[in-house]
């Protein structure tokens, strides 16, 4: 199925200011917690929370999918994770950012089981590096468009 690309790949982005902010909160802190008390989740790309400093700009992605430019999508799960990490990865540099600034980030996968962890954590450990995001995945019976199989969102802290 075709569809119009900016549709997709006109991200909604929402930016605010938290109310706290004043002129002389310039630095954005992001704080990785992993309790001691819970599974590591490092193997399977991300962190259990992240905390923000209060000052800072907040930029909201939209989900990404996994279009190509195109208009249409691949068959393959693995290829639909990496091409909307592909998008979300240029989503984030287009609020001035990097992938080291993203808090979270939820993605939306079709017909999940648990085969799909491994590219879906090599893909986040790719873009993230060891900045590993909070992250909820959920799984869902379908997305938006005929074809879509992942789906990922973020929320980012700007400096």
């Amino acid at each position: 199925m075709k569809f119009s690309n900016s549709v997709l790949l006109g991200s909604l982005l929402t930016i605010m200011t938290l109310s706290s902010a004043t002129a002389e909160d310039t630095t954005t802190r992001l704080e990785i917690i992993n309790p001691p008390q819970l599974w590591d989740p490092a193997p399977f790309g991300f962190s259990h929370a992240v905390i923000a400093s209060d000052g800072s700009k907040v930029a909201y992605l939209a989900g990404q999918g996994a279009d190509t430019g195109i208009g249409t999508f691949s068959a393959s799960m693995e290829e639909q994770i990496i091409q909307a990490f592909a998008n979300l990865h240029l989503t984030i540099r287009s609020v001035g950012a990097k992938p080291s600034q993203v808090a979270k980030i939820t993605t939306y996968l079709v017909g999940y089981d648990q085969s799909m962890l491994e590219p879906l954590a090599k893909e986040v450990k790719r873009i993230f590096g060891s900045h590993l995001p909070a992250q909820t995945l959920v799984p869902v019976p379908r997305l938006a468009i005929d074809g879509m199989l992942f789906e990922v969102e973020a929320i980012v802290i700007l400096d």
